[in-house]
């Protein structure tokens, strides 16, 4: 049983070792293996009914004679493997390429003329399997390869063929040198004199136009997925009930067509109660979820129950059902049994927790529930498509305004198990695993984030059609997409059920296949791609990333020397980046400067003793120091700011300072945060805390209309726009 477990696990892409944090080779027990395995579907409890499985596996392999996909690069030559019985494999075989364009290319092989790979036997036969080179020229995109053997119209087998550019899409501008900048903002902390207490499509709408104003050329955003309308607290972006649709909170109701066309729904929103309930959504610190959900909600039903749709507007409202096809109904009935049943006062956090009959999408008791509640499914398929239709107008206003990305989106690395995504393709995920990080320097325990993973041989079997929907969804009304914890494109680290994060392993994706697909999206959508490296990054994937015109992540507080552990300069940065100062899961730069990070760390536990905090601590006065010994090296502040930290506060100066710093740097792009524009010390994240601290909530200090009226944050924005521009000369 040893060595099956250990072949299978090779076969299967998780690896034996790996480098750890500190740089030492790691090696993973078998008994982890395993769990992996059995989270994959194997039975690794009872080897009669694994050697079972695998002959079963073994036996479909070579019944099927082709792959399912293949993804070949431009001018790349299509060799393929042709799996078939001993006595096809000197037929003249004829193959046709149905091209996604139309049309088609065609020729014919003698399997035996090719190179002979590998042979099996199945029973009493005998089956060969030969590598072919193919006379097909086949232009970017997504083909289907037909195998028939002649005088049978039956085609002996079928093969998705995806072809993809070398590389991912960028801007002429930035392709060309232009170097720009823009904030990167969680969209629920904005606050304004008009929203309903936590940051809309509106609100971004409004933001984009005047950065733009100011020199900016792009506004980044947290993962802006759904997540759950009838249980609003569970807000973490990073936890999404699906990464194809959108997060409902985010529509500014005021601007839906058919709210604007209800003279009664208006005056009921003007009234001074409901206007005194907005004004206390708005003058909380933090967001209340539940309670701009539910105004939210209330008033929308109302709207849709109302509505009067014009031939026009339904037209667009089913052309945009049609369109988000079985995935937009997943989605909306997901909605509406889980706001039905907590209605019904029941605990329905996800589909784990729902009555037996209704924890699978896929049976006729769901189907009949859909029907009997045709009107509560169709209203979340209208929300949908509101929320659409205001981004693509926030994303409007950005191109609009001269912006050369416009919005950037950024993708999440999972979907939390209680979601939509998990109740509805349970076959595409291994719940019995999740996400998570072995352990390192930060998480001595590892980390479990709670996201069970796609299992990559599924993904292959259905040509990795989820795959191109996840990105191309999420490629929809921006110009870049980020992709949090980029290297789970090459590996995951997966951890057991019930076990802690250091008993997981590596499991390796088609990387390859997935960065192809990615870059064929990136050209259709034009859509540049930033790739989140931070943390234990293996050997070799930064020059892939690199090659795929992937752009990589540049955290200023990261970025120090081997050597002498002082700060790299900005303008050694690599061009393909995108370099920031600090991210939603640092502290804000007061935060930084002051160690209110640490303090808060202490304060709620993070820390497993005093030692490892006073470490923590004089790190930090070291690091501080070599930033100010390179700020003044770099002339970006005064010498009324003291060269000697112990004789340093955090201010204007030195804040604006390190803001220029990076924006004369050498990366394509530059995000600064607004919180640090507006120099506040709470962070909005502490990583590997959840009812510790209130994550997701905390809003911006000053509101979108204050902030542009501040002349010393205008005067910041054009010294950024001036730096970039001296930095692309």
């Amino acid at each position: 049983m040893t060595t099956l477990i250990e072949q299978l696990a090779t076969a299967k892409g998780i690896a034996s070792e790996y480098v750890d944090a500190w740089g030492n080779p790691a090696l993973v027990s078998e008994e982890s293996k395993a769990a992996m395995l059995g989270a994959m579907g194997y039975r690794v409890d009872d080897e009669a009914a694994l050697r079972a499985q695998l002959e079963e596996e073994h036996k479909l392999h070579w019944l099927r004679p082709l792959d399912p996909v293949m993804v070949l690069r431009t001018n790349e030559s299509l060799t393929l493997e042709v799996r078939l019985p001993i006595d096809l494999a000197n037929e003249s075989l004829s193959w046709t390429l149905r091209l996604e364009e139309g049309g088609e290319q065609s020729g014919s092989f003698t399997p035996v003329e090719g190179e002979l790979v590998g042979v099996a036997e199945l029973g009493d036969l005998e089956f060969q399997a030969y590598r072919v080179t193919l006379a097909a020229t086949p232009s970017m995109g997504y083909h289907q390869l037909v195998l028939c053997e002649p005088g049978d119209a039956e085609p002996l087998g079928e093969m998705r063929l995806i072809v993809a550019p070398k590389s991912c899409y960028k801007q002429p501008a930035i392709a060309n040198g232009r170097k720009v900048w823009g904030p990167s903002v969680q969209l629920y902390c904005l606050r304004s004199r008009h929203n309903w207490g936590i940051g809309d499509f509106s609100d971004l709408a409004q933001l984009v136009e005047k950065v733009a104003d100011w020199g900016a050329h792009f506004v980044g955003l947290n993962p802006i997925h759904a997540l759950y309308p009838a249980n609003p607290e569970s807000a973490s972006p990073y936890s999404p009930s699906s990464r194809r649709w959108l997060n409902l909170a985010y529509i500014n109701v005021e601007a839906v067509p058919e709210f604007q066309a209800n003279a009664a729904l208006k005056a009921e929103v003007a009234a001074p109660a409901f206007q005194q309930m907005l004004s206390a959504l708005r003058a909380k610190e933090y967001v209340d979820y539940t309670g701009v959900m539910s105004a939210k909600m209330m008033m929308l039903r109302k709207v849709f129950e109302q509505a009067k749709f014009d031939a026009k507007r339904r037209a667009a409202l089913d052309a945009f059902v049609a369109e988000g096809g079985d995935s937009l109904r997943q989605q909306a009935a997901f909605d509406a049994i889980q706001a039905c049943l907590y209605a019904e006062g029941q605990n329905a956090w996800g589909w784990p927790v729902w009555p037996e009959a209704l924890k699978d999408y896929h049976t006729p008791e769901v189907e009949a529930w859909i029907a009997a509640h045709q009107q509560d499914v169709d209203f979340f398929l209208y929300l949908q498509f509101v929320a659409d239709e205001q981004l693509a107008v926030a994303d409007a206003r950005a191109k609009a305004s001269g912006m050369v990305m416009g919005l950037y989106r950024d993708l999440a690395v999972g979907v939390s198990e209680g979601s939509t995504e998990i109740w509805a393709n349970r076959d595409l995920y291994c719940p019995k695993a999740s996400v998570g990080a072995p352990p390192d320097i930060l998480g001595p325990l590892g980390q479990n984030w709670g996201l069970p993973p796609m299992n990559p041989g599924k993904l292959f079997d259905v040509a990795y059609q989820p795959m191109v929907d996840l990105f191309r969804s999420n490629m929809r009304s921006c110009g870049a997409l980020r992709i949090d914890h980029v290297m789970a494109l090459l590996r995951l680290w997966w951890v057991p059920p019930g076990e802690s994060a250091a008993k997981g392993a590596y499991i390796y994706y088609p990387v390859n296949d997935l960065l192809g697909i990615l870059a064929l999206e990136s050209h259709r959508n034009q859509c540049l791609i930033i790739g989140e490296d931070l943390g234990t990054v293996p050997e070799g994937i930064d020059v892939t990333l690199k090659e795929n015109g992937v752009h990589s992540y540049k955290v200023f507080f990261f970025e120090r020397s081997k050597d002498d552990g002082g700060f790299i300069s900005p303008a050694h940065y690599a061009e393909q980046a995108m370099s920031a100062l600090t991210t939603h899961d640092m502290p804000t730069l007061a935060g930084f400067w002051h160690c209110d990070d640490l303090a808060l760390g202490k304060q709620l536990g993070l820390y497993p003793d005093e030692e490892v905090l006073a470490r923590l601590y004089a790190d930090r006065h070291e690091a501080k120091q070599r930033i100010l010994d390179s700020l003044h090296a770099h002339h970006v502040v005064s010498d009324s700011v003291s060269r000697d930290v112990n004789w340093v506060g955090m201010n204007t100066e030195l804040n604006h300072g390190m803001q220029i710093h990076m924006s004369r740097g050498n990366c394509a792009l530059f995000s600064t945060q607004l919180e640090d524009w507006l120099e506040m010390d709470k962070p909005v994240n502490v990583p590997g805390t959840s009812y510790e601290y209130p994550n997701w909530r905390r809003k911006l200090s000053r509101d979108l209309e204050e902030l542009f009226a501040d002349e010393g944050l205008k005067a910041l924005a054009h010294g950024m726009s001036r730096a970039r521009d001296e930095a692309g000369h």
